[in-house]
């Protein structure tokens, strides 16, 4: 009798147990935000290369 209680308990475990299948988890994609430069970031460089041009062939 002992060994009938045993088995049953180890059937109800064991179907508790492999009751759902292997689900893969959802991963949200992270958002990632670029941060474009102004427009007068694009024209300091350019200037400031000029202004030192400017200043070699001044001297």
């Amino acid at each position: 009798m002992k060994k009938l209680a045993i088995a049953a308990l180890f059937v109800v475990v064991g179907t508790a147990a492999m009751a759902g299948s292997y689900v893969e988890p959802v991963v949200e994609p992270e958002v990632v935000v670029a941060h474009s430069s102004s427009s007068v970031g694009g024209v300091v460089i350019p200037l400031l290369l000029l202004l030192v041009v400017a200043a070699a062939v001044a001297s």
